[in-house]
């Protein structure tokens, strides 16, 4: 993750290589040097009591690696099947390309534009699963 920016909110907390981290009264901006840092904002952090539908799963296993909770090798293959699942459901070509864009993402080892990328189909998904009931 070298050359990450973050840009946090009075009172933003995040994760760094365990250890969490809550900004002061002020916006501020933070550049992590670190190339393997695990690095995760606890905003976009999703519980693992909340991991009830295939994006949000897929989610998670992004968010395991960013927090360091399982190695990117193997966090790499999971979401991959994960992605791989989304796309039998997801047809649309806006859908597909943020899942595309995961898929990149995931194999460049860049774990949290892969997330950015599979949260943007959260809202999808509840019309999906609101539609079915």
């Amino acid at each position: 993750m070298a050359g990450l920016s973050l840009k946090l909110a009075p009172g933003e907390r995040i994760l760094i290589n365990g250890a969490v981290i809550e900004n002061g009264d002020r916006r501020t901006r933070i550049s992590i040097r670190t190339p393997a840092a695990n690095i995760l904002r606890l905003r976009d952090a999703i519980h693992p009591d909340q991991t009830n539908t295939p994006v949000r799963r897929a989610c998670y296993e992004a968010q395991l690696v960013l927090s360091g909770d399982r190695a990117q090798e193997e966090g790499a293959q999971i979401l991959l099947r994960e992605v791989e699942r989304l796309t039998q459901v997801f047809d649309d070509s806006d859908s597909r390309n943020l899942l595309s864009a995961a898929t990149t993402c995931c194999i460049e080892g860049n774990f949290y534009g892969a997330l950015r990328a599979l949260r943007n189909l959260l809202p999808r998904e509840a019309r999906l699963m609101a539609a079915r009931t």
